[in-house]
């Protein structure tokens, strides 16, 4: 058998030769028994077959999901091997929008029987969850974004490490932990259940604008003005506080994806709340939005028909322009 069998552990060593040396200095007044004391103890260790060699660290845990930290793009999430994790612009609904030839430059990712241990730190489990992928396998999703991997070939995934995959097409980017602002591209349907396009008239086709961390659609009130928000009323108010319909988006950090100019985001204090506000536009969720991509808020209260009735509460774009002072 391995010598490590007849030393549990090098500190069991150790504690053999404390017991010696205390014996030496309990026999201090015999020469003979010190020479006696000291061969005994050289004996058992020899017979012991202790090494400091024999010891071994307990291996670090092998983490199936863990967050790296890159100089620019900040923490994101990575598989064992280190290799970087991604989510698609066109999964706010929670679905994996990914099919035909998209499959084989984003295959999916998964860990079967998750638990919390298979997690670095900084990541909880309630954040993950498994769905079935376009292609009917088993996916893992991480705040309800479906998680791809990136084969730039088509064929082989990029080396542990590499971040190829980040702001491909304006609609890949690598997973984040902190995620404040996302983009996505779908379809605007209002609370009347009618499609609408970009520019708000009636018909079909996606759009692109932005969400929170987990999907759920961010809005402007067409009245705000820069820096100011006009709409919610103070806590105590009772009569016509319409601030549950229309809750700001409270946040105090600001992640965006690599795509967006950092610059153009900032913060208002509203009634002692921290306002998230992009180009100065306050910004603000819908309370109808019950589910992941619903964009219902832009047909409250009434339908958008331009240019006779603009969108009061439009959802929040990229190159939409700066908020007005006034």
């Amino acid at each position: 058998m391995h010598q490590i069998k007849k030393c549990a552990s090098f500190f069991a060593c150790l504690r053999k030769i404390v017991l010696c040396f205390q014996k030496i200095f309990m026999k201090m007044k015999s020469l003979f028994s010190l020479n006696a004391t000291i061969m005994l103890c050289v004996a058992l260790l020899a017979g012991s077959g202790c090494k400091k060699s024999d010891y071994r660290m307990p291996a670090a845990p092998a983490y199936q999901i863990s967050i790296k930290v890159d100089s620019r793009l900040g923490q994101y999430l990575v598989d064992k091997d280190g290799r970087s994790l991604y989510i698609f612009s066109n999964d706010p609904d929670g679905r994996d929008n990914c099919t035909g030839q998209c499959q084989l430059f984003w295959p999916t990712f998964n860990v079967p029987n998750l638990s919390a241990s298979m997690l670095g730190p900084g990541l909880d489990l309630a954040d993950f969850a498994s769905i079935t992928s376009a292609a009917g396998n088993a996916q893992l999703t991480y705040k309800g974004w479906p998680l791809h991997y990136f084969a730039p070939d088509g064929m082989k995934m990029e080396d542990p490490g590499q971040i190829q995959g980040d702001n491909k097409f304006n609609i890949w980017f690598v997973a984040k932990p902190d995620y404040s602002i996302m983009i996505v591209n779908q379809q605007l349907t209002g609370v009347d259940g009618i499609n609408y396009k970009s520019d708000y008239t009636v018909g079909n086709g996606t759009t692109t604008y932005f969400t929170d961390a987990r999907g759920r659609t961010l809005y402007n009130f067409s009245l705000d003005s820069a820096n100011h928000n006009k709409f919610t009323a103070p806590d105590t108010a009772t009569v016509n506080n319409y601030n549950r319909f229309w809750p700001i988006y409270e946040t105090d950090k600001i992640v965006v994806p690599s795509a967006l100019d950092k610059t153009q985001f900032g913060s208002i204090t509203v009634y002692g709340h921290t306002q998230l506000t992009y180009k100065q536009w306050p910004m603000y969720n819908f309370y109808r939005d019950s589910t992941r991509g619903s964009n219902k808020g832009i047909a409250f209260p009434q339908a958008p028909a331009p240019p006779t009735n603009p969108v009061i509460w439009p959802v929040v774009t990229q190159n939409q322009a700066p908020a007005a002072h006034q």
